[in-house]
């Protein structure tokens, strides 16, 4: 399967690099084509100027056109000899030659491999085989052919077993390449056929050789001893044995010099007397810079304490078991042998030692990469199972104990999908059979726990195979993403927010540079129209505008948290204005009753942002209710005493009004409960809710001093309990007091604004109560202008979002002027970074847009006679 994989892998790299070429190609001809219409728009042009010059070219061109006639019908000619040189030899040469589609047909094959595979001719070969999986003795040869085609683009030498027309099997040798379509893709193979039957033949007797060999030289070894004794008497049997010995010293040294392992003979101080090629092979370094040399700079130094001992017993007779040592290579690593060593005898003396030795580094890597696969496996974090066709579990490994509960004792053999899935989802379903069909596939799933908790994983699926090549089992890794995803959800949330929040403070502040002239100018107007009919109407106008500079700063709050005004509210009208909304919007399935206390208490906070919240529980009791109900709204004034407020945390004694919104509607299950207040938390579609209107409700009771309660019982509805502190009946009437607006007696004021509507109206709200006052549009005309009247100069009023030179730096180069400067920040956005930046730059006051004249005109008071700290 690796192998398999690894082809794959690779000829998808191959397919889109050659996309990428051809996309490549088709830039250029496109290139190419605009090119070309360029150049014979030119030659359109001119072509009237080149008609003459045009004409001769055509006549050379016809010339030469002639001439490479003649060159074409001489090349066609040795075109036709060398086809027939090429026939000639396809027809008669030794070799099989064949050409097969990618599936095993034939497309063409000469009269050789016919008669090799024992057929008359091509054409009877082509009648009766229709593939080439016919000739295979094992098919699973032409697949590995096919998977080192489509790896190395050719095959050199590969060796298989066919069977010819007769039924006898032989061995052939391929030369085998790809052939490939115009976008590369393998559609069939090319090349030669070699009858090696003889010659593995040849191998498997020489191998024979080489066990006989070694079992006579042992045999040989003892008969010398006998044949010593006779060869003083008999000098002809001595010749026939030396000659017998001669042939098997022959035989036994073409073993040693084809063997591949390692065959060496030293002397009993150490000294390398002979190596065989084997050892060029798998070292790098030749025979010839180790022979007289002694053998231990070969050894690894870990290795070596235990192969001089090893040696030393078998110079002292001894027969020891094989074993494992390192030896040096050319390239300065080592490879790991197996080695065996025996000592040599003369006269019952021993003279050396032969050691054979096995290159196996190949082996030990894989045992070692078997081992750390096994190790990590059991280690991984993630989980990783292998089940059944069945779905049965096999293996379960520490990794899925941790993520699901389950104990591997506990699942082994049990139904997967009943463990870890509440149904069978249509993923699911997919996933099982794509991974019979594809052999993998890669998803998320929704699954469960032992103790039912839900996660959400990343699967990995892939089919196991037997030796047959027949589906096994399957093999699943599954990664914990609960938590990824959420954050995921909760960034993608949290950035669509920001984007919101930026949108929002844009707008803001380019209403609120509306809004300004308008609230000014009522102010204004009452000054002039003092009849009842008029102040009526500039009345509505200005509840209308204070309206809308309202709702700006609740698109500021939401979006970007800024603190709103608060000021002493009857939540009597708060509640009316609810009714109105609701009752014109909600469906009329459902009931809407309202009650409120009479002489309810004065609470302090801010009304746009109290009918956010009010608007929030009504819109999801709304939602609670699709098939209508009762929506109860009702409000009283409530005394939380100690033993009240020991039981709520949240509470402070004192009085507090309570506003409580009830439904009729589906009610809250008991487990989310808990979770309802929490950012981003929601039960509504994805398209219907964002998670917000609660966490943002608490937000606000909390920042008026206030807390929630919440209780819900499923199918019968839910009472959400806004508790707000009061304020005094004194602190009351103090904050609604009228007070007269404060003149000036004649302070200079420097007006910087780039909108012309809020300097004209400022300047003449300014001028009206006893200011004069001096305007710039711009930071540099600002710094100009004070520059001029530094000494008349009281105050500065800055507008700080301004194009060229904003307000932060107009303002530090005014203090560079004067450092004692007193300035009026102004701006419509009120976020906390904007807030930071004005006081880093020490502003006396900070007047948010839209301002009316009585706050323009109280802070400029206040700052005129406060003293600098």
């Amino acid at each position: 399967m690796k192998d398999e994989d690894k082809a794959k892998e690779q000829l998808i790299k191959e397919l889109r690099l050659r996309i990428a070429k051809l996309e490549k190609s088709e830039i250029q001809r496109k290139q190419a084509e605009e090119l070309l219409q360029g150049k014979t728009e030119n030659l359109q042009e001119s072509f009237a100027e080149d008609t003459q010059n045009l004409v001769h070219e055509l006549k050379m061109h016809q010339i030469e056109l002639e001439m490479q006639n003649e060159e074409l019908h001489r090349t066609q000619k040795k075109l036709e000899d060398s086809c027939k040189r090429y026939s000639d030899l396809f027809e008669h040469t030794v070799e099989g030659i064949f050409q097969t589609t990618l599936d095993g047909r034939f497309d063409i094959i000469n009269p050789a491999l016919a008669h090799t595979l024992g057929y008359e001719s091509a054409k009877e070969f082509l009648s009766k085989i229709t593939n080439v999986r016919q000739l295979y003795i094992d098919p699973s040869h032409r697949d590995e052919l096919i998977r080192l085609i489509q790896i190395q683009e050719s095959v050199i030498g590969f060796e298989a077993e066919l069977r010819r027309k007769d039924g006898n099997i032989i061995w052939v040798s391929l030369n085998t390449r790809a052939l490939r379509d115009t976008s590369g893709r393998v559609t069939g193979l090319a090349g030669t056929v070699l009858d090696v039957t003889e010659l593995k033949k040849a191998e498997e007797a020489l191998r024979k050789a080489h066990n006989e060999l070694e079992i006579r030289v042992q045999e040989r070894t003892a008969e010398l001893a006998e044949t010593n004794k006779a060869l003083q008497a008999e000098i002809t049997e001595r010749t026939r044995a030396e000659e017998s010995l001669r042939t098997s010293e022959a035989l036994y040294r073409s073993i040693v010099e084809s063997a591949n392992d390692i065959i060496s003979t030293s002397s009993p101080d150490g000294t390398i007397v002979s190596l065989n090629p084997a050892f060029e092979k798998i070292t790098g370094w030749s025979r010839a810079e180790w022979l007289g040399k002694s053998f231990q700079p070969l050894i690894h130094p870990d290795d070596l304490p235990m192969a001089l001992e090893t040696f030393q017993r078998i110079i002292s007779g001894e027969m020891l078991p094989g074993a494992e040592l390192r030896l040096l290579t050319r390239s300065n690593d080592y490879v790991t042998v197996e080695y065996a060593v025996t000592p040599l005898m003369k006269n019952g003396k021993v003279i050396g030692n032969l050691s054979i030795s096995r290159d196996i580094t190949e082996r030990k890597r894989s045992e070692e990469q078997i081992r750390e696969q096994a190790e990590l496996l059991d280690n991984a974090q993630e989980a990783i199972g292998v089940r059944s066709l069945e779905h049965r579990l096999i293996y379960w490994n520490k990794g899925a104990e941790r993520l699901y509960g389950w104990m591997a004792e506990e699942v082994i053999g049990k139904d997967a999908d009943r463990l870890v899935y509440k149904e069978e989802s249509p993923l699911l379903i997919e996933a099982k059979k794509r991974v019979i069909e594809k052999g993998e596939w890669i998803g998320e799933l929704h699954q469960v726990t032992k103790d039912g908790k839900e996660i959400i994983v990343e699967s990995r699926w892939s089919l196991i195979r037997d030796n047959e090549g027949k589906p096994k089992s399957i093999l699943i890794i599954n990664t914990d993403i609960t938590e990824k995803k959420k954050f995921e959800s909760l960034l993608l949330r949290s950035q669509r927010m920001e984007s919101i929040g930026t949108l929002a403070g844009g707008i803001a502040h380019d209403l609120n540079n509306v809004m300004t002239p308008m609230m000014l100018s009522v102010e204004m107007l009452k000054q002039k129209f003092k009849d009842e009919q008029s102040q009526k109407l500039l009345t509505i106008l200005e509840k209308n505008s204070q309206r809308g500079a309202d709702l700006i700063k609740q698109v500021l709050s939401f979006a970007r948290g800024v603190e709103g005004e608060h000021k002493p509210i009857q939540i009597t009208h708060l509640v009316s204005e609810i009714e109105k909304v609701i009752k014109e919007t909600f469906p009329k399935s459902i009931e809407i009753r309202i009650d409120i206390q009479k002489d309810l208490f004065t609470i302090s906070g801010d009304a746009t942002q109290l009918h956010q919240v009010l608007m929030n529980l009504c819109v999801n009791s709304r939602d609670a209710m699709p098939g209508g109900g009762i929506l109860n709204i009702t409000a009283s004034n409530f005394l939380i005493d100690e033993n009240h407020a020991s039981m709520n945390t949240e509470a402070k004694v004192g009085s507090y009004v309570v506003i409580v919104v009830s439904d009729t509607g589906t009610g809250i299950p008991a487990e989310i409960i808990d979770r309802i207040f929490e950012p981003f938390f929601t039960t509504k579609e994805q398209s219907k809710g964002t998670g917000l209107g609660l966490s943002t409700s608490l937000g606000i009771v909390k920042s008026h001093g206030g807390f929630i309660n919440v209780y819900s019982e499923v199918g019968k509805g839910t009472k959400f309990s806004v508790y707000l502190p009061a304020i005094t009946t004194t602190e009351g009437q103090k904050a609604e007091e009228k007070l007269e607006l404060p003149s000036g007696q004649g302070e200079l004021i420097l007006l910087v604004d780039d909108e012309a509507p809020i300097r004209d109206i400022t300047r003449a709200t300014l001028e009206a109560y006893g200011y004069r006052v001096i305007t710039a549009n711009d930071g540099a005309e600002a710094a100009a202008l004070y520059a001029q009247n530094i000494e008349e100069t009281r105050v500065v009023l800055m507008d700080m979002a301004m194009p060229n030179m904003d307000g932060l730096a107009s303002i530090r180069v005014l203090r560079k002027i004067n450092p004692k400067v007193k300035i009026i920040a102004a701006s419509g956005l009120a976020d906390k970074d904007k807030l930071a930046k004005v006081e880093d730059i020490s502003a006396n006051a900070f007047l948010l847009k839209p301002y009316t004249a009585e706050k323009l005109l109280k802070t400029i008071h206040e700052v005129i006679r406060a003293r600098r700290l």
